[in-house]
């Protein structure tokens, strides 16, 4: 935005240059008859020649601006993206390491049932034909003798039941940490999509603001050519008509102002004709002093106008822009309160579910005595 601003400051500078040397090269065109009369000007044609290849590489280097502005804001969005990406893999990362860390296999309540050295383990019924634990008839165990059957089955019932309500549970928190994954997925597309659609409606906004200052430059530099074509007709109408008053007056030596008047324009006199300025004519020249004074004011006026509204809108781009980073900040913060919050809660319940397994369910452990009561006897 900067670069655009100093090159219409430039181009404006060379315009009121270029605008200066034509109009001198054409009173030095018009003043001289072999130019004025004789084939065609071919200054002119160059000079135009020249305007338009300026006109054409400042539109090239505005183009080129854009381009540029618009590679810019492609890369930053990309960046956006990848950010996003490494965020998502290291929350899934560390979800991970904390599975690994504080959720072992052999910590789980099934994993008796699925413990690849468990056989290896487990003590066998009988070592040797000579194990003391074998009774007199040689045999381990008798059919209808399992009397606690009914106690374990309903045990084992119950363990089910509590094994499938925690997998149920454990299932719908996953369903619902997707869910939520997925949903600020969602709101960080929308966002990127805002973003994007911001940084259009700007770019377009300047382009539109370029587009009316260029627009108004070749207004007012085709007014300002109309304006001296008619001020050189109306001055060669009146060096004519003077020309013709002097010839058929002939008043050379008298006190008339109007002897005093350079067939050069109304602006000249004859020095040695001239008996000083009448009151019109000084009035007339404060009146123009004045009206330049105005004119001066209001340009300056209109360019701290247009000055101060860049300087609006380039705050207003800034401060949106610092708001979609602190809304950002905001949400990583919020999601990482949230993902802390998670994994104290499920470390509670780890060891809630250890203290309850050491306190309620395995507090009644089988002493060897009475291993040792069984096969005794032949009864």
């Amino acid at each position: 935005m900067h670069k655009v601003d100093l090159l219409l400051e430039t181009k404006e500078v060379a315009a009121r240059e270029a605008r200066r040397e034509r109009e001198k090269q054409r009173l030095i065109r018009i003043f001289n008859s072999r130019h004025r009369t004789m084939g065609v000007d071919m200054e002119a044609l160059r000079s135009q020649v020249e305007e338009w290849k300026l006109r054409v590489e400042t539109e090239k280097r505005r183009d080129e601006t854009y381009d540029a502005e618009q590679v810019l804001c492609d890369r930053v969005a990309q960046m956006l993206e990848e950010e996003e990406r490494q965020r998502v893999r290291r929350l899934h990362q560390a979800v991970q390491e904390f599975r690994e860390q504080e959720q072992p296999p052999h910590t789980r309540r099934e994993w008796d049932l699925y413990n690849p050295e468990g056989l290896r383990l487990d003590q066998p019924a009988r070592v040797s034909d000579y194990d003391p634990r074998c009774g007199p008839a040689s045999l381990q165990r008798f059919a209808g003798e399992d009397l606690a059957l009914p106690t374990r089955r309903r045990l084992q019932q119950e363990q089910q039941c509590r094994s499938l309500e925690d997998q149920c549970a454990e299932r719908q928190r996953a369903l619902a940490d997707a869910k939520y994954a997925d949903t600020l997925e969602d709101k960080k597309r929308v966002e990127l999509d805002l973003r994007a659609q911001q940084l259009a409606q700007l770019e377009e906004e300047c382009r539109r603001a370029k587009d009316l200052a260029t627009a108004d430059y070749n207004r007012a530099q085709a007014a300002e050519a109309a304006e001296q074509h008619r001020l050189a007709c109306q001055r060669e109408q009146e060096d004519n008509q003077a020309e013709i008053h002097n010839h058929l007056t002939g008043q050379l030596l008298t006190e008339d102002p109007a002897v005093a008047e350079s067939l050069l324009g109304p602006h000249r006199v004859i020095t040695d004709r001239w008996k000083g300025m009448s009151p019109k004519q000084v009035e007339a020249v404060w009146k123009a002093q004045e009206e330049q004074r105005r004119e001066n004011q209001r340009l300056r006026e209109a360019e701290q106008q247009r000055e101060a509204e860049w300087e609006a809108q380039r705050q207003l781009a800034a401060r949106a822009a610092m708001a979609l980073e602190e809304k950002e900040r905001l949400s990583r913060l919020q999601l990482r309160k949230g993902l802390d919050a998670y994994n104290q809660q499920l470390a509670q319940e780890q060891r809630a579910q250890q203290q309850y397994l050491q306190r309620e369910v395995y507090t009644n452990a089988p002493s060897a005595q009475h291993h040792l009561q069984f096969n005794t006897s032949s009864r």
